[in-house]
């Protein structure tokens, strides 16, 4: 590679408003910008995650979106490469890039690298399903956080026992997090924050524009395409909620509840995370703020600290 990779990033919490201010900031610059979502990465998944539009993917060229079925598997490492691919091609055309979204592990992926996972072992995948056969998921959440507490709280779904896996195995070979410690929190970023009382309701808003788009029709065609062959999918907030409307288990009404109640949960442990393992310029996001005025304070903060350089 002939030239240093590097980005602008804005992490924060679920529905704090990262993409509309990195989208007028792209547009007025003519920016790229690059999804940090583990959900926005699957193919058909769009109202559910809040995905753009296909208007505003028009106006800016966006990398990180639809990459693969929700049945197939997208680890980190493969985020990585992908995302490395994309800041050269952005960096070829002269466009600068905006990294944007609340997946931690995604983020400290490009600031901090990855080690090399180590091939899948036997006895660990062996044991690992037995106590999760006998005891259930909680222990085995247990068990890596453990073993291996940075990976485990930058890990987006800690519900999908084939990541919990994958990470055992690798902190059973001492390959899981090495450099992360020594290279300690890492460049400045930035991130938006908002007091917890104007998050719930955007939350709450957010989740009913959902159901008002149109979530329960993509969640059924979604269950039509197979999507129930991958737990990952199937748990992802939002969705697992939408596919027991249609199972008649629970109504709409406790289907917001419960996706508003599980996001709230999310973005507190987004923020937690983020205060605990990255160097956060926070921008505080008050009532009555309009996007050109946080982004106003957002590019202030990338003019003060630059864009994040990404490890090799």
């Amino acid at each position: 590679m002939n030239f240093k990779p590097q980005v602008y990033i804005l992490a924060g919490p679920t529905a704090a408003g990262k993409s509309d201010v990195a989208q007028r900031i792209a547009e007025e610059k003519s920016y790229d910008i690059l999804s940090a979502d583990a959900m926005m990465v699957y193919r058909g998944m769009d109202i559910g995650t809040a995905k753009p539009c296909r208007e505003l993917r028009d106006r800016v060229r966006y990398w990180g979106l639809d990459l693969v079925a929700p049945t197939e598997a997208f680890s980190a490492g493969q985020y990585r490469a992908y995302a490395i691919e994309a800041i050269g091609k952005s960096f070829a055309d002269g466009r600068e890039i905006i990294m944007v979204g609340g997946t931690g592990l995604y983020i400290k992926s490009l600031t901090h690298g990855l080690g090399k996972l180590p091939a899948p072992d036997p006895a660990v995948r062996a044991a690992a399903e037995a106590l999760l056969n006998e005891k259930g998921l909680g222990a085995l959440q247990e068990l890596v956080r453990a073993r291996t507490p940075e990976l485990y709280e930058a890990l987006a779904d800690k519900n999908n026992p084939r990541r919990l896996v994958r990470l055992l195995e690798a902190s059973d070979k001492g390959a899981a997090g090495g450099t992360w410690k020594a290279l300690g929190k890492g460049p400045k970023i930035t991130g938006l924050s908002m007091p917890k009382a104007i998050l719930d309701e955007r939350i709450l808003q957010r989740v009913r524009k959902m159901y008002a788009n149109g979530l329960l029709e993509e969640a059924e065609r979604l269950l039509e395409e197979g999507i129930e062959k991958s737990p990952t999918a199937m748990q992802a907030i939002g969705y697992a909620e939408a596919f027991a409307v249609l199972r008649k288990k629970i109504t709409v009404e406790e289907a917001v509840e419960l996706t508003c109640r599980r996001t709230r949960q999310y973005a507190k442990r987004q923020m937690t995370w983020f205060r605990n393992q990255a160097d956060v310029d926070w921008v505080m996001v008050e009532p009555g703020m309009t996007v050109e005025q946080i982004a106003l304070q957002v590019r202030n903060s990338w003019r003060q600290y630059g864009p994040a350089p990404i490890a090799s």
